[in-house]
């Protein structure tokens, strides 16, 4: 029950009024990645991770949105390699029960080859998508099953682990390698 209310009142909290209002987004985390190996904030020092918060049942914005990742990561490393090799892709699940780490690994490697996705205790991931301004909620269907409502947006952080911006779940792939050209330093 503390996780819904939790979720629901991420909801009335968007991330851009959060970033506008000065508010810190980010911070430290502990999660595992598809591998089984323990993934912190300080993994990510000195890149620029893009995240992305779903689940791996999701029937459309999650893919959509990984898939946008990708392709803006490729064009990045056509046109900027330097700089596309400081980009970091991070999925994150909003569903740790049934995202276990093989399923988080059969799910990442449809994608990009550099895309790292991390999961962990309801806990965790409770505490992390609160410091990075993400919203999740269970959403109950007929036969006991359930989707996750989830917020959609993109977070780009930048090397010492501050907020940079957010890209809303319709950014197409060029508009994204373009920003990501524009703020990633070599």
């Amino acid at each position: 029950m503390r996780r819904s209310v939790t979720a629901i009142l991420l909801l009335l909290m968007p991330v851009g009024a959060l970033a506008a209002d000065g508010a810190s987004l980010g911070g430290p985390f502990r999660l595992i990645d598809q591998n089984g190996a323990v993934r912190t904030e300080s993994d990510f020092r000195g890149s620029y991770p893009l995240i992305y918060f779903g689940f791996t049942h999701c029937p459309d914005l999650c893919p959509r949105s990984l898939g946008t990742m990708s392709t803006a990561l490729d064009e990045l490393s056509a046109r900027a390699p330097a700089k596309a090799q400081r980009v970091a892709l991070l999925f994150i699940t909003v569903d740790p029960e049934r995202d276990t780490v093989a399923v988080i690994k059969d799910y990442v490697a449809k994608f990009h080859p550099r895309l790292i996705g991390l999961t962990g205790s309801a806990e965790e991931v409770e505490a992390m998508t609160r410091t990075y301004g993400a919203f999740y909620a269970p959403v109950p269907q007929e036969g006991g099953d359930y989707a996750m409502d989830h917020s959609g947006f993109i977070v780009l952080m930048g090397p010492a682990g501050e907020y940079l911006t957010h890209f809303e779940s319709d950014v197409g792939a060029d508009a994204l390698a373009a920003e990501l050209e524009q703020r990633v330093t070599p």
